[in-house]
């Protein structure tokens, strides 16, 4: 089975970008694929703001980023980039902790003023820690969707609910095969 690793970066929870996840790993579930969300919130605060490598919590949270197949990354945006919760976490990263990953980024934004802040914040970062097959972002206005209190997202926009799970079915025939290994 496909793994996923989604880094969720809201430093508050429930939040919208989280509720996204959700949906994500609702769609994602039907399509085979499993995915974990790993809350960057829930991590020592300590040590993601004193950049403890030798953190269990850390070390933890950096091997499911490594072991997975690929990668989501969901942010809030905040003045017109991610949030400093996410990028204290990628950078405790290993330097080539996205090589050979599929990456989706996703962000959620007040407004589309900041509709670039995927590809002129966060991507570059992406691609100092090897991710090379990046796929193209999804972007989420608070007004296009309802976050429900189940769990999930209601989409509002029918032409982001096509790019949403257009993006989630790229992301998935994006990872590589898996060859057998024997004994």
């Amino acid at each position: 089975m496909t793994k996923i690793v989604a880094i969720a970066s809201s430093p508050s929870h429930p939040s919208r970008s989280y509720a996204v996840l959700e949906e994500a790993q609702k769609l994602l579930k039907a399509q085979g694929a499993e995915l974990e969300i790993l809350l960057v919130r829930d991590l020592p605060a300590e040590d993601l703001l004193h950049a403890r490598f030798d953190s269990a919590a850390i070390n933890a949270a950096t091997a499911q980023v490594t072991d997975a197949d690929a990668v989501i990354i969901s942010t809030p945006v905040y003045k017109a980039a991610y949030t400093g919760i996410l990028k204290a976490f990628l950078d405790l990263l290993p330097q080539k902790a996205l090589v050979g990953k599929p990456i989706l980024p996703i962000a959620t934004g007040g407004t589309l003023a900041h509709l670039l802040a995927i590809d002129y914040a966060l991507n570059p970062v992406l691609g100092v820690l090897g991710a090379t097959h990046i796929l193209q972002g999804v972007y989420l206005v608070d007004s296009q969707f309802q976050r429900l209190e189940t769990g999930g997202i209601e989409l509002n926009d029918p032409e982001l609910q096509t790019r949403f799970h257009s993006a989630l079915t790229e992301l998935t025939h994006a990872v590589p095969a898996r060859v057998p290994t024997t004994v």
